[in-house]
């Protein structure tokens, strides 16, 4: 596919971008372990490829389970101190690090559209909300340590929280960089060490954070990132001894076997995986708000995002009609080059996963699921597919079940608020969920029946960084934001000083007992 250049702008990002690649990428991406970057100890490296042609982006060293065993050193040589440095200090460093970030807005944006295909008006974003992690929880490490006072009679107990350790954290490819500061942050911000070992699809961001966290002066072996598979690096971060917990973000199927592999050094674990969210449109909805939650919630980021609306529940009544402008705004969302500020959709990452959301458009038309919009691809080269409506679904059809994780939509109509909540709880999944309705009694009701865990009424996904973020059922297990990250970055201790009032049984303090004489002369 051949994607002209049209826009002053579009023309400055691909200058950019051949920049970027003769300056960055041509050298080749490099492990960073105790402070220096270096590259794998058995000296193999692999390929990562741009969405856009599939042509070669960058070769990236391949780490081992060597290359794993020298990062868990590093930081575990490296939390001996860094657990002991003040949270005014890490302050300083982390708000260093946001500081950074934002001066390198724009190269980060290019890089991540160039490695992932995302449109680079979101990858802008995500560059600032990197920036905007770091700087919530630099603002919160001074406190992190911080517990409870819990008095009772004849005791002063207090709690107070100190860090894990070394953790892992193994990022997903579909927003590398934000997600990667997402982890990354409140773990360095709880006196926690890092080894970072992000998708192979998309190395490419990561290996700038890394360069950015050192010139803001975090000491060396604080961060470490290891490139590689998650079947052979990946496998030998979650089995290692010296890791205490890994974070990981990704597929369902991964994180079942992220804690099989944790199990033997009982790791402590925090996944954040799939979902297939339900949007919930009552008749009494403001139904133009509602149209552009909808559109925005699956078809921005490439669809490829886990809180995305997959699902859309259509209320018996406004079903055809609403779907209907579903697929005629589907039909003018701009398809192209990312790099040009005005796409909207990309290609897809990499062609396995492009393959993988094609092969949902047989098996919507076999389940009887008609394609209202899309369901084809764009172009001859590339991960360039046309975002998709199918209607006349049903809940029980594959289409409705499963990830797909791509620009596709399944609209489903129902009854009455009963058989809405039927449908929208009867996946295996429970991340999000997002209700529309004028109802206020009946928002409440329904979002305390509903299994996820996160619920928007009449919004789309608008993160407040100090909430609670993750879901139930097969979406995951533990929580992001706010404090909830430390609880799971720390362990909490209590300690209990007795007052001296208490009495303590004595046990032995008696006369002796008397001696037998079969003991004796046992």
């Amino acid at each position: 596919m051949t994607i002209p250049t049209q826009s002053p702008a579009t023309q400055q990002n691909h200058d950019l971008a051949a920049q970027l690649r003769d300056s960055r990428l041509k050298p080749g991406l490099k492990h960073f372990i105790g402070g220096q970057w270096v590259a794998g100890q058995a000296g193999r490296t692999f390929d990562a490829h741009s969405p856009v042609d599939n042509s070669l982006l960058v070769q990236v060293a391949e780490g081992d389970a060597g290359d794993i065993n020298r990062a868990a050193q590093a930081a575990h040589d490296a939390f001996q101190t860094w657990r002991e440095v003040g949270g005014a200090e890490r302050r300083k460093i982390l708000h260093r690090i946001a500081d950074l970030i934002e001066k390198r807005s724009q190269e980060i944006a290019v890089l991540e559209s160039l490695d992932t295909g995302q449109a680079i008006r979101f990858m802008k974003s995500a560059a600032a909300r990197g920036a905007e992690n770091f700087r919530f929880y630099a603002d919160r490490a001074p406190a992190a340590g911080d517990g409870q006072s819990l008095p009772t009679t004849g005791f002063l107990n207090y709690s107070l929280r100190q860090p894990i350790g070394p953790v892992g954290v193994i990022t997903p490819w579909n927003t590398p960089f934000m997600l990667s500061t997402w982890k990354i942050a409140p773990a360095l911000a709880a006196g926690c060490t890092v080894v970072h070992k992000p998708a192979e699809w998309s190395p490419v961001s990561a290996t700038l954070l890394a360069e950015i966290m050192d010139e803001a002066g975090l000491p060396k072996g604080v961060h470490n990132l290891v490139h590689g598979f998650g079947e052979t690096a990946g496998k030998s971060l979650t089995e290692h001894p010296l890791i205490k917990a890994v974070a990981f973000v990704g597929e369902t199927t991964t994180g079942s076997h992220i804690m099989r592999q944790g199990a033997d050094t009982l790791k402590r674990v925090h996944f954040e995986l799939g979902g297939k969210n339900p949007v919930v449109v009552f008749d009494d909805a403001d139904l133009d708000k509602a149209l552009d939650a909808v559109v925005f919630m699956i078809y921005s980021l490439n669809g490829e995002r886990c809180t995305s609306s997959s699902r859309v529940l259509i209320q018996q009544g406004i079903y055809d009609e609403f779907t209907k402008r579903i697929a005629a705004r589907a039909a003018n969302i701009r398809v192209g080059d990312p790099l040009d500020p005005d796409t909207e959709v990309g290609p897809l990452v990499h062609p396995r996963h492009f393959q993988k959301v094609m092969s949902y458009f047989d098996k919507a038309r076999e389940e009887g699921a008609t394609i209202a919009e899309g369901g084809v691809r764009v172009g001859d080269t590339g991960n360039f597919v046309r975002p998709t409506l199918f209607t006349g679904a049903r809940n029980d059809m594959a289409i409705a079940q499963e990830e797909i994780f791509g620009p596709v939509l399944t609209a489903i109509p129902f009854q009455d608020e009963a058989e809405a909540l039927r449908l929208a709880n009867d996946v295996a999944y429970g991340l999000a969920g997002y209700l529309w309705t004028n109802d206020l009694t009946r928002a409440h009701r329904f979002a305390h029946g509903l299994e996820a865990g996160m619920i928007w009424v009449n919004s789309e996904n608008v993160r407040h960084l100090p909430t609670p973020f993750g879901g139930v059922k097969n979406s995951g297990i533990g929580r992001d934001g706010g404090d909830y990250s430390f609880e799971f970055y720390m362990e909490t201790k209590n300690i209990a000083i007795s007052l001296g009032t208490h009495k303590t049984a004595r046990l032995g303090a008696g006369a002796p007992p008397a001696v037998t004489a079969k003991e004796v002369e046992g």
